[in-house]
């Protein structure tokens, strides 16, 4: 009876063991999920719409079993470093040269991306994605990321050979997934966030804005004193919600001044260049005092001054920040936007071009998801855009043939937004 008595109390101190041990483990998961973790059903200003043909949680599910499937296709680990991660951009060979595997763009929006999840493993992946940014700084100030790396012949990744320049973009939605991890995670163990968020703000402020006109400017390369790269901008980059939030952050009230040019420029192309159609360009340059598209071949092609596969971002991109903050400076150029695409197409999203020029004519043919998923964002600021809303949320969850790393990319983050979970931190 004793021994046996001896036994039951051995097995009820190893149960208790187990179960402290279980308990353990799931608070450390729980100290490792983000305060905020997906999904958190952001209240956006009232009057917006999101898709009503099926259910939140329905959305919420396709989001989050998409997000796998991006993070299968495209977070890699440098073979060498097993505490880095980065995003492979070139899984179809579009980019040069061949060996080429990110850019500071991809980079930045992997580190959003994981910042709003938020998941169990979701710190691990922005920790390493943050590494991988701070051992690849632009050869012009190393708090910004040079805009492309390379796979060398020994397999280690470097920065682009005599390319180690930064890209505004990029470096703008590093130093945003930095406030936003911040709010996740605080900044209390190894990465101090809010600190490192700071730091490239300065450096961005310092190197890719125009001070003296408030102007982003399209990367540290462009000195002020160019009269033509010094003076002008990519519209994409005009990130709107992402200034009010480095001034939120930082207390530099030059992120308003940011924020008011970006403003002015976009409504002075929309008022004197696309008053019928609401679209943007790719490139906006400045020439006797005004805003105007580009040229043809100004920096990447024939396309430049088109709304092309820069500027497909920027209904996603503009509305963000009315959804979030209610600033409705953009709002008449985004229903503009809204109601042109949709007489355009005849209500299909199946007849969205790749590419057109400001007054609406296709310049390119196509149908990519990179074209049809910032459209869906922008259909949000209207009821009267149920419909066409629920149209683009179908087309845009559908597997494409062509659909590579930017098609995929941008549908996630919009997916995440017009689901109602992006937040500003």
């Amino acid at each position: 009876m004793k021994k046996r008595s001896l036994l039951i109390a051995m097995g009820v101190i190893i149960f208790g063991i187990i179960a402290s041990i279980a308990l353990v483990s799931q608070t450390k998961k729980k100290e490792i999920a983000g305060k905020r973790a997906f999904p958190q059903h952001t209240v956006y200003q009232a009057g917006t719409i999101k898709p009503d043909n099926l259910s939140q949680e329905e959305m919420d599910a396709a989001v989050a079993n998409f997000y796998e499937t991006w993070k299968s296709e495209y977070l890699k680990q440098p073979a060498d470093k097993n505490d880095q991660f980065y995003i492979f951009y070139n899984d179809k060979g579009y980019a040069e040269p061949k060996n080429a595997v990110t850019v500071s763009e991809a980079h930045g929006y992997g580190m959003m991306i994981t910042a709003i999840m938020a998941g169990s493993q979701d710190k691990q992946y922005f920790d390493g994605l943050y590494r991988f940014y701070k051992e690849h700084g632009s050869d012009n100030d190393p708090s910004l990321m040079a805009w492309q790396q390379v796979k060398d012949e020994s397999g280690k990744i470097i920065n682009t050979p005599g390319d180690a320049d930064s890209a505004t973009d990029g470096d703008m939605d590093i130093a945003y997934s930095l406030l936003l991890a911040d709010r996740q995670w605080g900044s209390e163990g190894e990465i101090d966030y809010l600190a490192s968020a700071k730091n490239i703000l300065d450096a961005i402020m310092s190197n890719e804005i125009n001070r003296s006109q408030s102007l982003v400017k399209l990367g540290d390369w462009a000195d002020d004193k160019d009269d033509v790269y010094g003076q002008s901008a990519r519209s994409s980059d005009l990130l709107l919600n992402h200034f009010k939030s480095f001034e939120a952050a930082t207390g530099n009230d030059e992120w308003k001044d940011v924020t008011d040019k970006a403003y002015a420029v976009i409504h002075s192309i929309f008022e004197e260049k696309s008053g019928n159609t609401g679209l943007m360009p790719d490139f906006i340059v400045q020439s006797k005092g005004e805003y105007q598209p580009a040229e043809a071949d100004f920096l990447e092609g024939e396309n430049d001054g088109n709304y092309s596969w820069n500027s497909s971002r920027t209904p996603w991109r503009y509305t963000l920040d009315f959804l979030l903050t209610g600033d409705e400076r953009a709002l008449p150029q985004l229903k503009r936007m809204n109601a042109w695409i949709k007489a355009e197409t005849d209500g299909n999203p199946e007849n969205i071009q790749s590419g057109y020029t400001l007054s609406g004519k296709t310049v390119e043919e196509g149908n990519s998801t990179s074209f049809i998923a910032p459209f869906m964002v922008s259909a949000m600021v209207d009821s009267s855009n149920q419909q066409w809303i629920n149209m683009l949320w179908n087309r845009t969850i559908q597997e494409q043939d062509d659909d590579d790393y930017f098609a995929k990319t941008v549908k996630l983050q919009t997916m995440i937004v017009v689901s109602g979970n992006w937040w500003a931190p």
